[in-house]
């Protein structure tokens, strides 16, 4: 892959794919990965919270 292509796409993303990341708090940060609550409703998170356990993301602030 050239590397003039690397992260292109979050171009095309509102804020470049950066936002405030519900589960931490984290400000100015990627949201670029999927956590889904236990009631079905989906969230993007950072990279440090994608790996949260589930309790954490069912209290995430929407």
């Amino acid at each position: 892959m050239a590397k003039t292509k690397r992260g292109r796409v979050l171009w095309s993303l509102p804020s470049r794919g950066r936002g405030t990341c519900p589960v931490c708090s984290s400000t100015r940060i990627k949201l670029l990965y999927t956590q889904t609550k236990t009631d079905g409703t989906s969230l993007k998170v950072c990279k440090k919270c994608s790996k949260a356990v589930q309790s954490r993301v069912d209290k995430a602030h929407v």
